[in-house]
């Protein structure tokens, strides 16, 4: 499931999968928490349902999956970093909403539920980590702990809306598309859109797709500076090193006073996608 880029992307947890440290996980989703919050909205999770969260991460999307499926329902996670998991399980237990809930440590290409477990599958910023054919295994093992009529929903990021501003509103697309002349994570990070035709592949039924544009605009809030800061930084060096073009310059110190988003007409956006579909019933 590893490839040999992840690493170079920094914040990583001890899967050696870049991004994935809680610090920056966290940070993440501080900075866009409403948005994710509209994204699983658009799933249909609903009242008394058993719901698995599939590459939980530190468990920020758990709350709101126990209000989602209330007292009658149940949560399950999963996480293929040990402390993801240990931190998870941490969320949960000092929730008092979570009246029943399960966490473990475990792949998402081999889940270790039996067939029809699960209402739904909720899997965020996770394909992102798996080439081609370790989504389509992925998407299979969703549909079988799926029961028949549940649902399957995959949120993750589009790198091709990536845009920081004052500065080449190109830059970081450039970069994506320059990375992605190789297999691995960047590739990945642009595939996004195609997600339908993966849950189609699936053999998933109904299933229907949105892209989210996500903007932050100067001045930036804490948690959204802080992060987008750090993660244009760890991009900008290895743009430097890979001797992509562009100024890069700029984004390399993420405490620079000089930096774009730190500037009065600073921005930066990204774009979410969900894709949504369901276990067919057998005639």
């Amino acid at each position: 499931m590893l490839t040999k880029d992840h690493a170079a992307w920094g914040h990583t947890a001890s899967t050696g999968l870049g991004f994935t440290h809680e610090e920056i996980i966290d940070a993440h989703f501080a900075a866009c928490a409403p948005q994710y919050q509209a994204a699983l909205d658009q799933v249909g999770v609903r009242s008394g349902w058993h719901v698995l969260d599939a590459g939980c991460g530190s468990g920020a999307f758990l709350p709101w999956l126990s209000d989602l499926v209330g007292p009658d329902g149940r949560v399950s996670a999963i996480d293929l970093a040990e402390e993801n998991a240990a931190l998870a399980a941490e969320r949960m237990r000092a929730n008092r909403s979570f009246r029943a809930f399960d966490v473990r440590q475990g792949d998402v290409l081999d889940l270790p539920y039996a067939d029809d477990t699960f209402d739904a599958v909720w899997c965020a910023n996770t394909t992102q980590y798996l080439d081609d054919d370790e989504l389509a295994r992925a998407l299979g093992e969703f549909r079988r702990v799926v029961r028949p009529g549940g649902v399957v929903a995959v949120k993750d990021l589009d790198a091709s809306l990536i845009t920081v501003r004052p500065g080449d509103p190109f830059l970081f697309t450039d970069f994506f598309r320059h990375a992605a002349r190789t297999p691995g994570y960047a590739r990945q990070l642009l595939r996004t859109r195609r997600l339908h035709g993966a849950f189609d592949g699936a053999g998933l039924a109904s299933v229907r797709q949105q892209t989210m544009l996500i903007e932050h605009h100067a001045p930036l809030e804490p948690a959204a500076l802080g992060f987008y800061t750090r993660a244009c930084a760890s991009i900008a060096r290895q743009a430097v090193d890979a001797g992509f073009p562009g100024d890069w310059e700029p984004f390399l110190d993420p405490d620079g006073a000089s930096h774009p988003l730190r500037r009065p007409h600073g921005y930066i956006s990204e774009g979410n996608t969900v894709t949504v579909g369901v276990v067919p019933v057998d005639a």
